[in-house]
């Protein structure tokens, strides 16, 4: 399934860039924003691919999982963008990118706790 293809690719980008990060930021001088954004990009990327596999077994409602794993991808994204940014540039994505982020992932959390209710019932 092509959503399904997109979120895998998605997962793998964000594998690498959070393992490019981990290496810059032990590499750089005060990079303890990157240590960040690696964190949320590695653990996001594997919670991306757990939610295709729940979907795929049928444990997690399809829809609504898609949804979340799409929000997991789009918050760890401005999240993790925005730290690097400001690591780098010295400004971020826009004004509370990385809170809007945040709580993107929380809410996809929430989402994905309730499609695993749903399909339970």
């Amino acid at each position: 399934m092509a959503p399904f293809r997109l979120l895998i690719a998605v997962a793998g980008l964000m594998g690498a860039a959070g393992i490019a990060l981990a290496a810059a930021s032990a590499h750089g001088a005060d990079a303890s924003r990157l240590a960040s954004a690696s964190a949320m990009l590695l653990f996001h990327a594997t919670a991306i691919l757990a939610t295709v596999a729940l979907i795929e077994r049928g444990l997690l409602h399809g829809g609504i999982g898609l949804v979340a794993a799409f929000g997991l991808a789009i918050g760890a994204a401005l999240f993790a963008g925005d730290l690097t940014l400001r690591q780098y540039a010295g400004h971020g994505l826009f004004p509370y990118a990385a809170p809007t982020g945040g709580t993107t992932v929380i809410l996809s959390w929430l989402v994905v706790s309730v499609a695993a209710v749903v399909r339970r019932k």
